[in-house]
């Protein structure tokens, strides 16, 4: 089993029914879910997920409890960097929000499976996009 950190656009299109299956995000849920993958995320992401269903999907009441509770049950474990290696991210050009998942996943020693660009170019010795993630 490997242990990875994920982030908001590895984890979002999980929860996407438009998303087409050969997604590689798609591809990263069907090998944690396989048993595969360990899979860290900072509280963050639980955030991110709602608000995207939410505020672009505009999902109902129902539908985001739903959501909340498979959120709740999908077994990540949840992590938070500590804020001093968020700020030093940040100091490197990335959001505080961006940030938080990269420091988390220097801190625990493991790649981040991210899709976005800016978070690869300035992490790259710990940012991963999904394709590279199940390529090791």
């Amino acid at each position: 089993m490997r242990d990875v950190v994920l982030d908001a656009t590895v984890v979002t299109p999980w929860f996407d029914p438009k998303r087409p299956a050969e997604d590689p995000a798609r591809k990263v849920r069907a090998e944690f879910e396989a048993g595969a993958l360990a899979v860290t995320v900072p509280s963050l992401l639980l955030l991110e997920v709602v608000n995207v269903a939410g505020r672009q999907w505009r999902w109902g009441e129902g539908a985001l409890a739903e959501l909340a509770t498979a959120l709740a049950e999908i077994g990540f474990e949840v992590a938070d960097a500590t804020l001093p290696s968020v700020a030093s991210w940040v100091t490197r050009g990335l959001t505080a929000y961006d940030a938080a998942y990269v420091a988390l996943a220097e801190a625990r020693a493991v790649p981040l499976l991210t899709s976005d660009r800016e978070i690869l170019a300035v992490a790259r010795d710990v940012a991963r996009s999904p394709t590279q993630g199940l390529q090791e």
